[in-house]
């Protein structure tokens, strides 16, 4: 650090402190990066702070799933060889990039945006449950429309119910939202499962490797509450 704590450039310190707002990184390591991005020309410097400034301005939410995106809808939810009878609720975006990084599955997600934590103050109306819940019901409802208006049932069975599987981490706040989820949408006529457990408890998706993530997923059991 400077001396006393100060720095030859106002301009510097502002830097500094911005990237030091990035969570994991410290005084230290924000200086040795704004010096190393001082470094760089100038071209270098406004194509990065241009990068980030998009972030605030050009990234959507999928109006479907909440993933970010380009446009309102994800190319997830926009990729019609998807299983979009099949709903994996996650986290967090990052959770749905380890997910994808299997390769191991073709369903859509539904990303809360957090879990339920008492201690800090997060309910569940401060995630997005309500908006799977509804989701939910507008496929099942789907469902019973068509079962109304088509052809005979023994010509064209039933369609398999809906699943939704709840991909949460295995800590107590993980726990939680799961068993506040089961409990708003079981009896709506849908398949709920979890993710087998070759993941610890209290494990996050976002550290579990590749491998081990895939074969939670193709290995998936029945939720019980």
């Amino acid at each position: 650090m400077y001396q006393n704590g100060k720095y030859p450039s106002e301009v510097l310190r502002e830097a500094v402190e911005a990237i030091g707002s990035l969570p994991g990184v410290g005084s230290r390591s924000a200086l040795r990066l704004a010096l190393h991005l001082l470094g760089q020309p100038a071209e270098n410097i406004r194509h990065f702070a241009s990068a980030v400034g998009r972030l605030a301005d050009d990234v959507h939410y999928c109006r479907t799933c909440q993933m970010i995106a380009d446009s309102d809808t994800c190319p997830i939810c926009a990729d019609s060889t998807r299983d979009h009878r099949t709903i994996c609720v996650v986290e967090s975006v990052r959770d749905v990039m380890s997910i994808e990084a299997t390769g191991q599955y073709r369903g859509v997600y539904h990303v809360l945006g957090g879990v339920i934590s008492p201690i800090d103050g997060i309910g569940p109306s401060d995630v997005r449950i309500k908006e799977l819940v509804e989701r939910i019901d507008r496929m099942v409802a789907g469902d019973a429309a068509d079962s109304d208006s088509g052809p005979s049932r023994e010509i064209f069975p039933a369609p398999v119910p809906p699943e939704i599987i709840l991909a949460l981490s295995g800590d107590v706040e993980g726990e939680t939202t799961s068993l506040y989820i089961y409990r708003q949408i079981e009896g709506r006529g849908v398949k709920v499962s979890t993710l087998a457990r070759g993941l610890g408890f209290g494990d996050d998706l976002e550290y579990a490797d590749s491998l081990t993530l895939g074969r939670s997923l193709l290995a998936r059991q029945p939720f019980k509450p």
